[in-house]
Parts: structure tokens; C-alpha cells; sequence
């Protein structure tokens, strides 16, 4: 019988492997000189004087990116109706508003003209999410913020490496960037994230608020040679801190991130090359000079198919083949659509795009004979 090809695996090698024995053997199994070791390096990785803090998801970086900047009750956040509800669920952690805006039909990304028409009083930051790992339009987001004094936070969930103008993101003018490092990412630690922000004071009280408020680094407190058990509590904090046995597996996946993202580029120049003759709409490419990072591969049915998605993806199960859906747009979860009254027809385009769109498995350990049945399962079903 032929094994059933799941959506995403992780690209775990050797490296990681001892890496995290090394932790292991080492006695560091929480917070420790690992973690250390991975913000450093994700920090010369960012570059211009980066500042990284390792956390225990990117959900975890994005409340403390929020919190550290004053949001709270009373503000309001711009953020898109297509993506994962934890680009949301953060700012209501904070007792605040997320305000829902539509996306660009053409790059899956929030669509700036929209974010102006959302703007009201309230309105304290923007919280952009590059979808698939394809950049937003960072420009136009940073000029509607610097006209209307808000803050920016991007989720970069989906984007490493992916840059901007010839930037990483990451790199770009926003007040802070949030990674995910989850198991399906384009590098994983399990669980995990990363916030990279060059606002110093943003960085600080990130630092506190991660590890319960606490004035001082746990690792400091226990390595010091002189005796340096007092500590002080100076805020409500949180427990986002990352262990040292999720950050030696970063380690060891930042080295590989580039060659990562040529495996993924690859695969999904392959699937264009098999796919582009078929009644479907390709994924949007990056613009000239820029990297897309290649995290998920959607296809979007045209309306010459004459099977439904749904069915399409219970067709290829059971030819032996894992596919997915990003996303479900938040206005038609139980939650968001009753607390603000949120209906389909308010977001047109998040909702025919959710209707019409399948993510297949793309992902580095893929080889040829394994894309090759993707590709297959496809053709035979929409042909």
C-alpha cells in the first residue's frame, strides 16, 4: 500500500539532532545558552542592529510586541480578515479591537486602500501578515502609518526569507517583527518564535514581560559566579520564554534557511511548470529583485472546474495525498462573526478566495517522486 503523503514535514537533520543532545548532556533544558546563542544569531542574521527576542510562539511575540507598545482597551488594530486567528486573538488579550480589513484578490495580502478606510480615532497600529511568505506592500503600509502616527507590527509567520524592496522583512521600518518557528514553517523549533525590533526600549520590556515580569534574566541569575538570587517583580507578566532544547534545533535551522527557500522556490516553479495549462490561478510571484519565502503553495479554482474544493480535497486523500486550506477567513469563525456582527458579504474578496482555494503539500524533503504524485493526483482530478 502506498503511505499517504501528509501536507507538511519538518527538515530535520543531523545537525539538530546533536545540537539538542548537546543541550541534553549539557544540563540547559529551559531558558539557557542555547536560547542565547539563536537570538545572537538571528540577530547578525536580521542585521542593522537588530534586536531578537526568542519566545515560545509567534502568538507569544505578537502580545508582547503589542503590549510593550501600550496597546489596551479602547485602541483599535487593523488587522486582515484572511490569516489565523492569532494575528486577532492578541489584541483582544490586551482588552483592545481588532478592526477586520479585506484582502488584495491579487497577492492573498491585506489590501492598503482598505486599511485607510478603516481608520478611525481609535486606530493605534496595523498588523500586516505576508501571506505564504510573499511580502505586503510595506511601502504603501508604512506611508499610511507615518501619516496617521500608528504603529506596525508585522506577522512574519509565513516570511523567512523573504524580503521587500531588496529587504529582509524583518529589516524593514516597522516597529517589530514576529517569526513563527511552528513545525510546518520554513525553519522549525517545534514550537516557538521571534520578535526583531530596533527600538531598544520596545526590546526591553519585551525581555520582562516574557518570563512573569521578572527585572532579571533567569539565565543571568543562575550562571552568575557571585551570589545573585534577588530578583524583582516589577510587572504582571507572561511565561513566553523558549527552552534551550527548541532553540539548539533554531540554531542549526537558521544556518539552512537560504537553501530552504531554494528547495521551496524550486518545488513551486515545478508546480507552475505542471499546473499552468490547467483552469486554476497560480500562486503570485514575488516582485523582480525579491524573495518569496514560499511557506504555503494555494492554488484558486476558476470557475471552469467542475469539481467543488471540498470534493477535490477528499479526491485527493484518498489518492494518498494531504492537502489544506489557508484560511478560513476570520468572519466566518462563531467568535469574531458574533461578537462584531460580521457577515460574508462584508469581505468579498477573503470570501470568494476562501471558496476557491487549496494549499498542497510543498515542503523541503519533498524529492522529485514524491511532487511527482502531487502533481499527478492533480492533474487527474481537474484535467
Amino acid at each position: 500500500m502506498t503511505p499517504f503523503l501528509p501536507f507538511a514535514l519538518p527538515d530535520i537533520g543531523e545537525e539538530e539532532i546533536n545540537e539538542v543532545v548537546d543541550s541534553l548532556r549539557s544540563g540547559w533544558l529551559t531558558t539557557g545558552p542555547k536560547t542565547k546563542q539563536f537570538e545572537m544569531d538571528f540577530a547578525a542574521f536580521a542585521g542593522d542592529a537588530a534586536e531578537t527576542i526568542a519566545v515560545n510562539s509567534a502568538t507569544a511575540g505578537l502580545h508582547l510586541a503589542l503590549e510593550a507598545l501600550g496597546i489596551g482597551p479602547g485602541d483599535e488594530v487593523i488587522v486582515p480578515v484572511y490569516t489565523f486567528t492569532s494575528t486577532a486573538e492578541v489584541v483582544r488579550y490586551l482588552g483592545a479591537e481588532p478592526v477586520f480589513v479585506d484582502m488584495d484578490p491579487e497577492t492573498f495580502n491585506i489590501d492598503p486602500a482598505k486599511i485607510i478606510t478603516a481608520l478611525t480615532s481609535r486606530t493605534k497600529a496595523i498588523i500586516p501578515v505576508h501571506f505564504a511568505g510573499l511580502s505586503c506592500a510595506m511601502d504603501e503600509i508604512m506611508a499610511i502609518a507615518r501619516k496617521n502616527s500608528l504603529k506596525v507590527i508585522e506577522d512574519a509567520a509565513h516570511a523567512l526569507p523573504t524580503t521587500f524592496n531588496g529587504r529582509l522583512i524583518g529589516a524593514q521600518e516597522s516597529d517589530a517583527t514576529v517569526y513563527s518557528f511552528y513545525a510546518t514553517k520554513t525553519i522549525t523549533t517545534g514550537e516557538g518564535g521571534m520578535i526583531v525590533t530596533r527600538n531598544a526600549e520596545l526590546a526591553r520590556r519585551c525581555r520582562v514581560m516574557r518570563l512573569h515580569g521578572i527585572s532579571r534574566d533567569a539565565f543571568d541569575r543562575y550562571t552568575s559566579t557571585k551570589p545573585s538570587w534577588h530578583y524583582e517583580v516589577v510587572a504582571p507578566g507572561f511565561k513566553y520564554n523558549m527552552t534551550d532544547l527548541a532553540a539548539s534545533l533554531g540554531i542549526q535551522q537558521l544556518k539552512k534557511v537560504h537553501m530552504f527557500q531554494r528547495k521551496r522556490a524550486a518545488l513551486a516553479a515545478r508546480y507552475d511548470e505542471a499546473f499552468h495549462e490547467l483552469p486554476v490561478m497560480l500562486p503570485p510571484q514575488a516582485r523582480s529583485g525579491d524573495m518569496h519565502a514560499w511557506h504555503l503553495y494555494v492554488l484558486r479554482f476558476t470557475d471552469a472546474v467542475n469539481v467543488s474544493r471540498d470534493r477535490f480535497i477528499e479526491l485527493m486523500a484518498e489518492g494518498g495525498v494531504g492537502c489544506s486550506v489557508h484560511f478560513i477567513p476570520l468572519h466566518l469563525h462563531p467568535y469574531w462573526r458574533d461578537r462584531y456582527n460580521l457577515k460574508a458579504e462584508d469581505f468579498p474578496q477573503a470570501f470568494h478566495t476562501y471558496q476557491c482555494a487549496v494549499s498542497l503539500p510543498i515542503y523541503t524533503r519533498m524529492t522529485d517522486a514524491v511532487q511527482d504524485k502531487v502533481i499527478a493526483a492533480v492533474r487527474e482530478i481537474l484535467s
